[in-house]
């Protein structure tokens, strides 16, 4: 078994310089700090940058090595790098478009020239260490090129991928020049991961939308593999929070930091007073300034509630030399001094306002105080330190107010959830949160704790590695039935030495690619020459069989020395003579049919009706993918009820939904024709569920090929129609 390689930005630990001393020191962050024990105990290597640029050769090798018994290999940035991948691209161009404030994105073009480079520099680093059997887990925002890059230089590695921040609608990925890009990269990996279903519903709507793949089930179906969606929430190290809280607290007042002492004092003075928290990383995702002005609408509301309640808010410095930062700052001064100016008094000041960062020791002091924590991000992909304060409530008394726009809501269903931009809302909640019976906060505390601690980051992170595994499985599992050069030597074989051969061939997607316009996949030069000299080989019998109209298949190949198989079976056509109906049938069926979809075609632009003998056909491939999808499913519905005690079945295809005369199918046409035309070499290739009845009415010992990713009765899978082609290519060139 390999090892494990993570790669993110952050490394776990940063090396900072002190004078001419260089040394490691914990990295701050939800992802470094929530994924270094898991690092630590798995024995993973971890790459990223270190946090600084070396001035010599002698540093490089001083920060590598120091960094190697950390588990972690650097890579460097030089400053134009940081400057235009890191802080421009990353955080002016994606941050803020996927936190849904896409006036402050900024399209650069030197921006995304950084950002592809530092991709492909941290591809050569991984590529530089990786193993046979390895596997590769990639993090987040600043690397979403990265598996792709992988991919195409390590086909055989196994990667995962995992966004720590929202992934947008598709009406803002869309904003971006590079979005085709972006999405594309991410496919490179064999799972991707999200916080929430909403994040992954996202994703696989862009992916559907702007490059036009299926997506079944959270799993994307690409021409030689599948991609799989899943959603893991992001833990915390629960334990160790829960532990060190229960540590500070046992601690004597006299041996507890400067901060808790302070804190103690404070209560002590006046112990009815209700502390409530607010802990953020200063940036505008995080609703500061609506928190702010909620806090200052509850007093004015509440004046039972002055010098009762201090709102004690930790501000984490944050790209400081960032003008929009620079503005919310200078906007969050002002509210705080206009509170504590206008409720303030000489023994209270409502709001405790601290800009600074603090160890973890401090944090969880903080934590354990507070009776309230008000947690309100205008959009966050988590939000750890709602679950932090969770773990530190030993006591279990506590209120949580968080943002429904956090994607820990969805686990956190016993919080008061509340509108960030709703101000007077969000003044409410602290209300209720403060008036909240104590039986009532201590069995929610209780029931978040258990539901956290039992989803840990150490959970999270074997749960992700395990689907990653069972991913790798169902590769392999594909990529095991994938035409190799052995089984295509087995098949040039057996055809070479057959005297009666049957080839059985779909067209749509197999011979040719899909088209919007079903009427545009005509056969090209290339297609006809290939058939032509399938057809003529000596003893072989090739057989078209579709769904396709036959005045359609009569109008492309009606002249050619083929077998055609229409409309699933219904029509059969020898060369030189005329086409067979399998059994007549009175139409009157499609008067009931026909005027249903003709009223979804009004309600479903760019979908149409064909009409073919048989079988009526809705067809959706140029409507809007998700509302095709959605109106497919209700026409079958719909019809299903219309069919009751009829001779008639339903089939949905790639994008079509035909009703048609029971008893035909590509099965039991092909059937049909081998009891009177007996072959000692039969091969079937297709790529639709159609196609699927087909595969399973041959012989034991005949080829089965399926085109595409999707489960199959067929024996083996070819990519792509471009490798049916080249297959039916070698196979009519192969010498004995």
């Amino acid at each position: 078994m390999g090892k494990l390689i993570i790669a993110s930005n952050r490394l776990p630990v940063k090396i900072e310089k002190d004078e001419k001393i260089i040394k490691v020191t914990p990295s701050a962050g939800g992802l470094a700090t929530g994924l270094k024990s898991y690092h630590k105990e798995n024995n993973s290597l971890w790459i990223g940058w270190p946090g600084m640029i070396p001035e010599t050769q002698q540093e490089t090798n001083e920060i590598t090595a120091l960094l190697k018994k950390e588990q972690c290999l650097p890579v460097f940035l030089e400053e134009e790098q940081i400057t235009n991948y890191y802080d421009g691209f990353s955080n002016a161009t994606l941050w803020p478009l996927f936190h849904y404030f896409s006036d402050f994105a900024k399209i650069n073009e030197t921006f995304w020239d950084a950002y592809c480079r530092v991709n492909e520099l941290f591809a050569k680093k991984i590529i530089e260490n990786a193993e046979v059997g390895d596997k590769v887990w990639v993090h987040d925002y600043q690397l979403l090129l990265l598996p792709k890059i992988l991919r195409e230089k390590c086909p055989d590695l196994t990667i995962g991928f995992f966004l720590h921040i929202p992934f947008p609608s598709y009406e803002l990925i869309r904003i971006l020049p590079w979005r085709e890009e972006i999405i594309e990269g991410l496919l490179g990996a064999d799972l991707v991961g999200f916080h929430t279903y909403d994040y992954a519903r996202h994703f696989t709507s862009s992916v559907k939308r702007l490059l036009g793949y299926d997506v079944d089930f959270m799993q994307i179906k690409l021409d030689d593999r599948q991609v799989f969606i899943d959603v893991f929430p992001m833990g915390i190290d629960y334990e160790k929070f829960e532990q060190q809280a229960l540590k500070i607290q046992s601690k004597p007042i006299q041996e507890r930091s400067k901060e808790h002492q302070d804190i103690d004092r404070f209560l002590l003075r006046m112990p009815d007073r209700k502390l409530i928290l607010s802990i953020d990383r200063l940036d505008y995702t995080k609703g500061i300034p609506q928190r702010l002005k909620a806090f200052r609408y509850f007093l004015e509301k509440n004046p039972e509630y002055k010098e009762k309640v201090s709102l004690i808010m930790l501000t984490v410095p944050s790209r400081t030399d960032v003008k929009q930062y620079q503005k919310l700052k200078n906007e969050v001064d002002v509210l705080v001094g206009n509170i504590n100016g206008e409720f303030g008094t000489l023994n209270w000041n409502p709001v405790i306002y601290f800009y600074r960062s603090m160890p973890l020791e401090n944090l969880i002091e903080l934590y354990s105080s507070a009776d309230i924590a008000l947690l309100t991000p205008l959009r966050d992909g988590m939000n750890l330190v709602a679950k932090e304060y969770l773990a530190s409530k030993v006591n279990h008394k506590g209120a949580l107010i968080l943002s429904e726009m956090a994607g820990a809501t969805k686990e956190l269903g016993e919080a008061i959830s509340v509108n960030p931009n709703n101000i007077p809302g969000t003044a409410d909640a602290i209300l209720q949160a403060l008036k909240m019976p104590d039986d009532e906060r201590e069995k929610s505390i209780r029931t978040m704790q258990k539901r956290i601690k039992r989803y840990d980051i150490h959970k999270w992170a074997a749960e992700f590695m395990s689907a990653l595994e069972d991913t790798a499985k169902k590769q392999q599992d594909y990529h095991a039935r994938k035409i190799s050069p052995k089984i295509k030597a087995k098949i040039y074989k057996d055809f070479l030495a057959a005297k009666e051969k049957v080839v059985f061939l779909d067209y749509d997607g197999t011979l040719q690619r899909f088209y919007a316009n079903p009427q545009a996949a005509v056969p090209d030069e290339e297609l006809y020459q290939l058939l032509d000299n399938l057809a003529q080989a000596k003893g072989t019998k090739l057989v078209l069989v579709s769904g396709r109209d036959r005045e359609t298949f009569e109008k492309w190949f009606g002249n050619r020395a083929y077998i055609l198989i229409a409309e699933h079976g219904a029509w059969v056509k020898q060369p030189g003579k005329e086409w067979i109906e399998k059994k007549p049938i009175h139409p009157e069926w499609k008067e009931n049919i026909l005027p249903v979809l003709e009223s979804y075609v009004d309600r479903t632009p760019g979908s149409m009706i064909e009409e073919k003998t048989y079988s009526l056909a809705w067809h959706y491939r140029k409507a809007e993918i998700e509302l095709g999808t959605l109106r497919a499913l209700e026409l079958v519905t719909d019809i299903s009820t219309l069919i009751i005690n009829q001779d008639l079945e339903i089939l949905e295809g790639k994008k079509v939904v035909e009703i048609k005369v029971s008893g035909i199918n590509k099965g039991l046409a092909a059937s049909a024709f081998l009891r009177n035309n007996p072959a000692n070499f039969i091969m079937a290739i297709g790529d639709d569920w159609t196609d699927e009845f087909l595969f399973k009415e041959l012989p034991q010992e005949a080829h089965s090929i399926k085109v595409g990713t999707e489960n199959s009765a067929a024996k083996f899978y070819l990519d792509n129609y471009r490798e049916v082609r080249k297959l039916i290519g070698e196979i009519v060139n192969t010498k004995s």
